[in-house]
C-alpha cells in the first residue's frame, strides 16, 4: 500500500500535540478505507467519478 499521508502535514495539522509512531500506519488504513468506499459506492450508481457524496 502507497502512504496516503503526509506525515509532516498531519503533524502540522495536529499543532502542539505529540503523534505516536504508530499513529500515521493507522491514519494511513483509515484514509485507504475511506477511499475504498467511495469507490465502491460510485462504482455502485454507474460513474467512474468519485465524488464528495461518494464520502
Amino acid at each position: 500500500m502507497a502512504d496516503l499521508i503526509v506525515k509532516a502535514a498531519v503533524k502540522e495539522a495536529l499543532d502542539d500535540k505529540n503523534v505516536a509512531s504508530d499513529f500515521y500506519e493507522a491514519l494511513d488504513d483509515e484514509v485507504d478505507e475511506l477511499l475504498a468506499d467511495a469507490a465502491e459506492r460510485a462504482e455502485s450508481n454507474g460513474r467512474k467519478t468519485v465524488q464528495p457524496r461518494d464520502l
